[in-house]
């Protein structure tokens, strides 16, 4: 990705290295003070981003922004060891190894592994993950020191409100400051047990990319990248090489080979039935399909292995009319069979519809179970609303489409669904 130095695009380097190179910076320190001492890592670090702000639009950018970074987190730090009575122990050995550090972001840049996870960013999700915090907690706490999430964004991906998504973060920090749980990478058997928190946190930030939860952007390439890279680590790694972990990168990849085609040269939202398939990138897809094979090891089906299986049917499909809509249904019933989510309900009432039409479509929405966190979520109402055109009830239609239209954040989405509304209503009644 390239930026210009104009000042307008500060804040989208800043957002983009903060994305690369937030988790990175906080791991080190965090590895040098402690996970004790986890949020004074990630304040040193956020400062470092304010500053970038406060200085670059009149200084411009720096020749390599993530070193300069790097460069004025260390500073800070350095500061505050000096002037805190708490570090006196350690003192000469912090600094020695703050002073140590090249400034050079390209310097142990490449994750490792060993024996056991040398990456530091990984290293951070599996100290995050430990077992004595709630998996909710973990999953909190990892997005946002490692992945450089706000609360906001968290909120989002666990549809709940900012305030919660804040209590789970304190409640994290301070479980894991009177636990005194150390920063450390789990190996052997103890490793396993935390895989799975793991997993969840990378399959949030991959979604998040896929689809972002507010902004101008519907897609983040560099999130589903990082989400990725992450865990084709653990997919190599032989500890963590399991068939939940190759499903998850199956479902990964096969989603991700369809970035290409899910826009207009507009930015626009095209809908999958819409999309050029000759735009999806064919070598991941070969890729997606690999892992999925390996997936399929051993006897256990998890809901990242139903996932894929589903991506891949949309993924292989000549166009939307072949695809095999009564085999992704049954996915989507084994699925809901593991976990009874609103959210897989309302995807399931989709393919319902594609196989029964838009009447049994509309029963399976108003069948949801624990329905009730959907009711502020855009896309039910755009469902329904385009049920209900199938059906030709344009009014009722209008009424849905109003009301997603209301709740949409991302532009590119009220874009596409003002589009659709301004259709139904010039449609006669």
């Amino acid at each position: 990705m390239t930026f210009s130095s104009s000042s307008q695009e500060i804040p989208r380097l800043t957002e983009h290295l903060f994305r690369q190179e937030a988790g990175k910076l906080v791991s080190a320190l965090t590895g040098l003070f402690g996970m004790a001492r986890l949020q004074l890592a990630e304040d040193v670090v956020q400062e470092a981003m304010i500053r970038a702000l406060q200085t670059w639009p009149y200084h411009g950018i720096p020749e390599n922004p993530a070193a300069w970074l790097m460069q004025t987190a260390r500073n800070r730090a350095l500061d505050i060891i000096r002037r805190e009575k708490s570090f006196h122990t350690k003192q000469p050995a912090i600094i020695a190894t703050l002073e140590n550090w090249s400034g050079d972001s390209s310097v142990d840049s490449q994750p490792r592994f060993d024996d056991e996870i040398k990456d530091d960013r990984l290293r951070l999700i599996f100290a995050c993950c430990h077992p004595l915090v709630s998996q909710d907690d973990q999953s909190a706490l990892a997005l946002k020191t490692l992945c450089g999430f706000s609360p906001g964004e968290i909120a989002k991906a666990y549809i709940t409100s900012e305030a919660a998504i804040a209590k789970r973060l304190t409640r994290a920090r301070q479980k894991i400051r009177d636990l005194g749980i150390p920063f450390e990478i789990p190996s052997g058997p103890d490793l396993a047990p935390r895989l799975e928190s793991v997993l969840h946190v990378l399959y949030l930030l991959f979604n998040e990319g896929y689809k972002a939860s507010s902004g101008d952007n519907l897609i983040r390439e560099d999130l589903c990248a990082e989400a990725i890279g992450l865990t084709t680590l653990l997919a190599d790694h032989p500890a963590t090489s399991q068939p939940r972990t190759h499903a998850l990168l199956a479902l990964m990849l096969l989603n991700a080979a369809r970035l290409p085609g899910r826009l207009d040269p507009q930015g626009g939202l095209l809908r999958l039935a819409d999309q050029d398939r000759g735009t999806w990138h064919r070598p991941m897809i070969a890729q997606g399909l690999h892992h999925l094979t390996l997936s399929a090891e051993g006897d256990s089906l998890s809901e990242y292995h139903l996932q894929a299986i589903i991506a891949a049917s949309h993924a292989t499909a000549g166009d939307d009319a072949s695809t095999d809509w009564p085999g992704i249904l049954n996915r989507y019933d084994q699925w809901l069979g593991i976990n009874d989510s609103p959210i897989i309900a309302l995807n399931r009432a989709v393919a319902v519809a594609k196989v029964r039409g838009p009447a049994a479509g509309i029963e399976a929405v108003e069948a949801i179970r624990n329905r009730k966190p959907l009711e502020n979520y855009y896309l039910i109402h755009a469902v329904l609303g385009e049920f209900e055109a199938q059906l030709g009830n344009y009014q009722t239609a209008v009424r849905h489409l109003q009301k997603a239209l209301d709740l949409a954040e991302v532009k590119s989405e009220q874009s596409f669904l003002l589009k659709q509304l301004q259709g139904y209503e010039a449609h006669p009644s």
